[in-house]
């Protein structure tokens, strides 16, 4: 099925959100992998007065954890990611920016947040998500919403698994994605197979993606030094402390979403500022 025949059916059957400017299309289909997925689109404040301004777009993993509370996997407890990005926008801390939600799939999760099949817990359908989101999903917004598809304005973000997939994806596609939110990434997963990655793919990319990286102090000290590793790995291949890396170790962090939600309005100051 065509992007533009896609969109039709998925506009006829928008559902009620927590808010106007969040819009939910459910059922997006994909040539790669089988099961359907919704898509939430928050739009920043302005968006339909300025009609003819366009918008760069981050795309983040695990979007019924990011802006309602009836959807996350928590009930009650989400990013707050709009109320985060309303306030960062209207301080003129960030650019207006469009946030693209991509919901994950349930128990097939795992399989596509993973780059590499593991003996035991399977997975490694990354490049099918990964041509998902590059060959299908980001044609179908860019038809739908005033967008920008410059490799700048266009980002990606996740934690956990979202953070692994975020980092795996960014760089086997640093054309398309100019900036990166990898918060508390699960470095360990096959046997810290991302590490390698880093040593692959950089010496390739000329032009680093911006990368925000973040980890909680009380996400166990197994998570803390994976991350504290990942971040030694990217400086040596290339990426300059706050140039086109920031690390944040948040005191106090912890691997859920109401931490996570501390974190989304620095993230965005770093790979999104604002002119002020």
């Amino acid at each position: 099925m065509q992007a533009g025949a896609r969109a039709e059916g998925l506009l006829a059957r928008d559902l009620l959100t927590p808010h106007p400017r969040l819009k939910l299309h459910h059922g997006f289909k994909s040539r790669y992998l089988p099961n359907e997925r919704d898509v939430v689109v928050y739009l920043p404040p302005g968006y339909n007065r300025e009609t003819e301004r366009s918008y760069p777009v981050l795309y983040m993993h695990d979007g019924q954890n990011l802006f309602d509370p009836k959807t996350s996997f928590i009930e009650g407890r989400t990013w707050q990611v709009r109320e985060q990005a309303d306030a960062a926008i209207e301080a003129g801390d960030v650019e207006p920016l469009v946030i693209v939600g991509i919901y994950n799939t349930g128990e097939h999760r795992l399989a596509e947040y993973t780059q590499e099949r593991e003996a035991q817990r399977g997975g490694g359908e990354a490049d099918k998500y990964g041509k998902l989101l590059t060959r299908e999903l980001l044609p179908w917004i860019a038809s739908q919403y005033r967008v920008r598809t410059d490799r700048e304005s266009t980002g990606m973000g996740g934690s956990s698994l979202g953070g692994l997939v975020t980092l795996y994806l960014g760089l086997k596609y640093a054309s398309v994605f100019g900036k990166l939110a990898v918060m508390s990434p699960s470095v360990w997963w096959a046997h810290k197979g991302i590490l390698g990655c880093v040593n692959e793919h950089a010496p390739q990319i000329w032009d680093k993606p911006r990368v925000w990286l973040d980890v909680g102090d009380h996400e166990g000290r197994k998570t803390l030094r994976d991350a504290e590793q990942l971040m030694r790995r990217l400086k040596a291949n290339g990426w300059i402390p706050e140039e086109s890396m920031h690390f944040e170790r948040v005191e106090g962090g912890t691997h859920d979403e109401a931490s996570w939600a501390t974190r989304v309005r620095p993230m965005l100051q770093f790979l999104f500022p604002g002119a002020s």
